[in-house]
């Protein structure tokens, strides 16, 4: 395994996250896990080196955490020795989701953020959380109130660092500016997705976080399945089976899609890999991404991901892997490059810069 630090904290996490949203039976027909087989995953993921695991409270209503704090208290291993990640945001009774009672189960006012938290802590089976993030934007509740109630549980030594997922690029840079100057503890990192066939990341939130030092973690790296290999462009599979025939999420353009699983297909026996290792392990060589989050409904696909850690794509596979997945430049960016292009030397003394100014996000993620 390998081990990096979470954006510009000291805190050491494995650059494969273990990912608990398939633990329970009550979320999108994914969560399907039940605790004897979460035990033996948690266990595999831990004897390949892992010490990262997310999970959210929303996942089955809370069975994701209540099977993943179990399944960590069997394998034995210190509490300390495992970076623990959790969420809050979502609604937590089927009544606050359809809006019809319990409203003030969900979001993030203070009043369900320090609930959730205490609630999330006892179904975690510890007295604290490493990562507390926000699980999207709450257009109802102001950012002080939010940023307010998660300084305090940091100050209360329930949580030790906060982070957000979700979030746009403008939601970020106000969050940690008004946690800035009211000193509170600001966002250390931002979950977001990000794959092969779903670079829109790349178009202001990576640079954003590089550029200020929060770390990257990637959530659905195989974009719901669709980079495993088992979607092709002919045989309809996409649509009949598996896990987007009910929950065709995340979005993606198929016909780019089908053309970077050809292209990740035809690299597959050079590198003595699958097609879902050569997609996680493109994301392990985009510069500022600290962890890449893994999950599986099967001890197999567990193995299959956990051996991407392996695998190394040269500077050429690296280049065609861009070249097929590359969509479509949005503005500003592109008179952004533009510009930037046509200024060459001015362009190469600013990249200069930014790594004199954010070592801790060379190139080395």
């Amino acid at each position: 395994m390998e081990y990096n630090t979470l954006g510009n904290t000291g805190l050491m996490v494995s650059r494969l996250c273990f990912g608990a949203m398939t633990f329970g039976n009550r979320f999108h027909n994914i969560g399907e896990v039940e605790q004897d087989l979460a035990d033996r995953m948690v266990g595999r993921a831990l004897d390949a080196g892992v010490n990262f695991f997310d999970t959210a409270d929303v996942y089955s209503f809370g069975q994701s955490e209540e099977i993943l704090g179990r399944a960590l208290d069997k394998s034995g291993v210190s509490r300390d020795e495992v970076v623990l990640a959790t969420k809050v945001r979502g609604a937590m009774s089927e009544e606050a989701q359809a809006g019809t009672a319990d409203v003030n189960n969900v979001g993030l006012s203070r009043k369900h953020m320090i609930a959730s938290c205490e609630n999330s802590l006892r179904r975690l089976g510890t007295d604290y959380i490493d990562l507390y993030q926000i699980h999207s934007y709450d257009p109802v509740v102001p950012w002080e109130e939010t940023l307010r109630a998660l300084d305090d549980l940091v100050r209360q030594g329930k949580v030790r660092y906060v982070g957000c997922s979700n979030l746009a690029a403008r939601h970020i840079v106000k969050a940690n500016d008004l946690a800035g100057y009211g000193g509170l503890s600001p966002f250390v990192s931002l979950q977001a997705y990000y794959s092969l066939v779903g670079r829109d990341l790349e178009h202001e939130l990576l640079p954003l976080c590089r550029e200020e030092g929060l770390g990257v973690m990637v959530w659905s790296p195989l974009a719901g399945g669709f980079l495993t290999g088992k979607y092709r462009r002919d045989d309809g599979a996409c649509a009949d089976g598996g896990r987007r025939r009910e929950f065709d999420f995340p979005p993606v353009d198929k016909e780019m899609g089908f053309d970077v699983v050809d292209a990740l297909d035809a690299m597959a026996e050079d590198n003595g890999a699958t097609i879902a290792q050569l997609s996680l392990a493109w994301l392990l060589h985009q510069r500022g991404v600290s962890a890449v989050i893994v999950g599986a409904n099967k001890l197999e696909q567990l193995d299959d991901d956990l051996g991407a850690i392996e695998v190394k794509l040269t500077d050429d596979e690296l280049e065609r892997l861009d070249e097929v997945s590359q969509a479509r430049t949005p503005y500003p960016q592109w008179m952004i490059q533009f510009t930037s292009g046509r200024e060459e030397r001015r362009s190469r003394v600013g990249l200069e810069r930014e790594a004199e100014l954010n070592p801790s996000v060379g190139a080395a993620r």
